[in-house]
């Protein structure tokens, strides 16, 4: 090998050990980060439902309640304090991480395959823990976001202390904004991009950790124009409804790692059928409790 070729041929990069072969783990890091935080988010939440038992609800009524309920304090009692407000600021927290890191999954796998492969040739390259943290900021300011409306929508007597819509119609509204949603330009250009993660990685590669946390933050930015909708949805619902919180955190993955928009319109189109149909629900018992 001449001087030249000796000068040109990348250097191989260094043997590590310890922690910082588990560091140079890029994808195994990526993966691990997103198991972590989204099992913080459900155990947290768990957590919470466990609470319950001490209200004095017994076991049986706590799972029901954990299951296909919303009360997490006293009947009647929609006195808005700190304390409150903290509670509920935790718990869209805990939803963030146990809905939508699942969903950034493929996302943070394809940017640490394209690390390792810079890596073996010779490149600096940054964590995947850093592109993570730039997604998961975003999300943090949609909870911080989450939060002041679910005290607003409390305040107006939209949310009762269960954290449940009080009003079929508001509730069917909901559903049927979000199901619309899903056909808009906004929503297509979004999920078109967290479904295609690559071109954009190969388009603005960064090596400095700025540069890999503002892809972070981009990326997060994308992802809660794709999803935040949905995630509306649980005011509708009940925001402390397991089965809803599950269902639509699988839903709003299969959207991302699916190859078109078709999945979406089929999600719009089931959103706003039950829109509908929980709207006639409420004007029908309306009409009866009037002629009644």
């Amino acid at each position: 090998m001449t001087q030249a070729d000796q000068t040109a041929a990348p250097m191989p990069a260094p043997e590590t050990s310890g922690l910082g072969a588990v560091l140079a783990r890029r994808k195994l890091l990526g993966i691990g980060s997103v198991v972590l935080l989204a099992a913080l988010g459900w155990i947290y939440l768990g957590v919470m439902t466990a609470g319950m038992l001490s209200s004095g609800d017994s076991l049986g009524r706590a799972l029901f309640e954990a299951i296909c309920g919303t009360r997490l304090g006293p009947a009647g009692d929609n006195a808005i304090t700190f304390a409150g407000v903290s509670l509920v600021l935790g718990m869209w927290v805990a939803m963030i991480f146990a809905m939508m890191l699942p969903s950034a999954g493929p996302m943070i796998v394809t940017y640490s395959e394209i690390a390792d492969t810079a890596a073996r040739q010779g490149k600096r390259v940054v964590s995947p823990l850093v592109l993570t943290a730039g997604y998961v900021a975003v999300w943090l300011g949609f909870a911080v976001a989450a939060t002041v409306l679910q005290t607003a929508l409390t305040a107006f007597a939209m949310l009762d202390a269960s954290m449940a819509a009080a009003s079929g119609l508001f509730s069917g509204a909901v559903f049927v904004g979000a199901g619309v949603y899903q056909f808009s330009e906004l929503k297509h250009a979004c999920v078109t991009q967290c479904q295609r993660p690559f071109p954009f990685f190969f388009a603005n590669w960064s090596e400095a950790p700025g540069g890999v946390f503002r892809l972070g933050l981009r990326q997060g930015l994308y992802c809660v124009g794709c999803c935040f909708s949905m995630m509306l949805v649980m005011f509708a619902v009940g925001v402390m409804n397991v089965v809803w919180m599950a269902a639509l955190g699988a839903i709003m993955t299969v959207e991302k790692v699916s190859t078109t928009t078709r999945f979406s319109r089929v999600v719009g189109v089931a959103l706003i059928a039950i829109g509908a149909a929980v709207i006639v629900y409420s004007v029908i018992g309306k009409l009866q409790g009037v002629g009644a």
